[in-house]
């Protein structure tokens, strides 16, 4: 499956106010998120190093403890096994892609 039409996947609410179309190449796990301004991922961590992509939109992203405002073109790369959080700042879109594949 070399070419993936994200527009015909069907988005889920992972959370509240975080709506992805997610899916997955041989190793990696994709999601493409819209977010609403005010959703939230509380702290967590995981096996898998996530790197996140701001397409538009503002994000405060907290890595290890380190908070930054991330807005378009900000990229945000969360080693394997850190705690880190975001909250939407306002409403927008984030590529996020984990390495290795990540089921949800």
């Amino acid at each position: 499956m070399p070419f993936i039409d994200t527009k015909a996947i069907t988005a889920i609410e992972k959370r509240p106010g975080w709506h992805g179309r997610i899916f997955h190449s041989p190793s990696m796990t994709f999601a493409h998120w819209t977010f609403e301004s005010g959703a939230e991922i509380a702290e967590h961590h995981h096996r898998q190093e996530e790197v996140w992509h701001v397409v538009t939109g503002e994000l405060s992203i907290t890595i290890a403890g380190e908070t930054e405002r991330a807005g378009p073109g900000v990229v945000a790369v969360i080693p394997a096994d850190t705690p880190h959080a975001v909250v939407a700042m306002s409403e927008g879109k984030a590529i996020v892609v984990d390495y290795p594949l990540r089921e949800f």
